[in-house]
């Protein structure tokens, strides 16, 4: 059985390896403004709503995900909420990295944020590549998909990320990305897990063929502090 530090895995991540990438404290954290849009409560304590609540600011956008259902924090608004699904790698991927897959870094940051604000895989900003490694496929030059790691916490890394230029889809590359960055995570001896919207089957068809599989829901939901 999967441990239940996954039902809060914005958390674990935060409060773990991504420490240095994040503000707040014991009781909720969220990314710096320029890596991403996640924040997370430890709890739906009062503390855990407040602190979180204190750390977004008049006119800021967060994103939450997790398992058990969100609780508004006083002084925040809801504007969007929906259900995804949380899938955990169940058998080891066995692939040789092709030759044209390429490391992305910060040289590559613009295109990478272009290309998933065109295919809207999930936030992603300047600094968002800086959460874990991220692979590409580059066609005549430009970045034509990629993939690549968000949160992570001891034992577990989420592969995330995985998008591809709308012209270059039915070529496989979400596939041999997603395989490739689940190969990596498991050298080190971490479980690949990830995220998919309840709606999008083909992406869940593919993850179940790469030996993922569904663990639970999870709700997921944008909160804003309006402007006074």
């Amino acid at each position: 059985m999967d441990p239940p530090v996954l039902d809060r895995p914005a958390w674990a991540s935060l409060s773990t390896f991504h420490a240095g990438l994040s503000v707040g404290g014991g009781f909720a954290r969220r990314y710096l403004a320029d890596v991403n849009l996640f924040a997370s409560a430890s709890d739906e304590s009062v503390e855990g709503l407040t602190a979180l609540a204190e750390l977004v600011q008049p006119g800021e956008q967060v994103f939450l995900l997790q398992v058990p259902g969100i609780v508004v924090p006083p002084g925040l608004h809801e504007l969007k909420r929906a259900k995804g699904l949380q899938m955990v790698a169940k058998r080891h991927v066995q692939m040789d990295a092709p030759a044209d897959i390429v490391e992305l870094g910060d040289a590559d940051a613009a295109e990478m944020v272009a290309l998933a604000q065109l295919t809207e895989p999930g936030p992603f900003l300047a600094r968002t590549h800086t959460m874990g490694r991220f692979l590409g496929i580059r066609i005549e030059g430009r970045l034509a998909a990629m993939a690549g790691e968000l949160f992570r916490f001891p034992g577990y890394t989420e592969v995330s990320g995985v998008c591809t230029q709308p012209d270059g889809r039915g070529r496989g590359f979400a596939r041999t990305l997603s395989a490739a960055v689940m190969a990596r995570i498991e050298s080190r001896r971490d479980r690949p897990f990830l995220h998919a919207w309840t709606w999008n089957r083909p992406a869940i068809s593919l993850y179940e063929s790469l030996g993922f599989e569904v663990r639970s829901e999870v709700d997921i939901a944008v909160l804003r502090r309006e402007i006074p």
